[in-house]
């Protein structure tokens, strides 16, 4: 398989709501993740609500259809949406992964909090434990530093848009740092506050959760030369609400 062919990316058996961002000329791509959709199915029955329409491989960690297989380099909860990344090469995976496994992958957020920070622009420190009961995941206080910059992006009566590139990769990071200063994640079911999400959802007539990865970037070794890859998921429009 030629994986710098169109053809491949042309013919995704994306599932519904996904869109391609775009692609580089050694099969990395990035795909734009509706919140609701499963980053992979995790049991049967759930292949219609995840990424791709094809089986996935858990083992291998990758999508196959056809002659073709696109790897999962990075996952995100169903409830967020925005970049994703995937790879059409085995090899190009893993160099990718490591990537990840350093943290050199800069990602941005935005999320839409209940309330306003008292700063405008703040680092984040704190320490965390998860926990992981087969696919359910449960991060606490624990002794795990976790570090995220926040920077406020707009400042509303009763909800703030924020941005937040994390700085380490704890699982549920974000919801728990955010919810930890009093400034719970619109929408979030875990770690947010449930009565004004149902007061949010009733005004609005939305309901989800407000955490969106906005933005990917980083640089790759790949075939003896040194790649720079970005993608960029446009915030949805649902993120524009100001009051509720």
């Amino acid at each position: 398989m030629n994986v710098r062919a169109d053809s491949l990316w042309t013919a995704l058996p994306l599932g519904s709501g996904v869109a391609l961002l775009g692609h580089d000329a050694n099969g990395l791509a990035a795909l734009a993740k509706p919140a609701g959709t499963l980053s992979h199915p995790n049991a049967k029955g759930e292949e219609s609500r995840a990424l791709l329409r094809a089986p996935y491989r858990i083992d291998g960690e990758f999508y196959q259809w056809a002659k073709h297989r696109l790897w999962l380099l990075n996952r995100l909860d169903s409830a967020t949406s925005g970049v994703i990344l995937v790879a059409a090469d085995g090899a190009l995976a893993e160099a990718v992964r490591a990537q990840f496994k350093q943290r050199q992958v800069r990602k941005v957020y935005q999320a839409l909090v209940f309330g306003t920070p008292p700063q405008a622009a703040e680092l984040w420190q704190d320490r965390l434990a998860v926990q992981k009961r087969g696919e359910r995941i449960r991060t606490t206080a624990g002794h795990l530093p976790a570090a995220s910059r926040m920077s406020v992006v707009r400042a509303g009566r009763t909800v703030s848009l924020l941005r937040l590139e994390p700085q380490t990769g704890r699982s549920h990071q974000l919801r728990v740092q955010c919810s930890r200063r009093g400034l719970p994640i619109v929408g979030d079911q875990t770690y947010g506050d449930f009565r004004l999400n149902r007061e949010f959802a009733r005004t609005t007539g939305v309901k989800r959760m407000f955490l969106h990865s906005l933005e990917t970037s980083f640089d790759y070794e790949f075939a003896g030369k040194t790649w720079h890859f970005a993608a960029t998921a446009p915030l949805p429009a649902e993120f524009e609400v100001k009051a509720v």
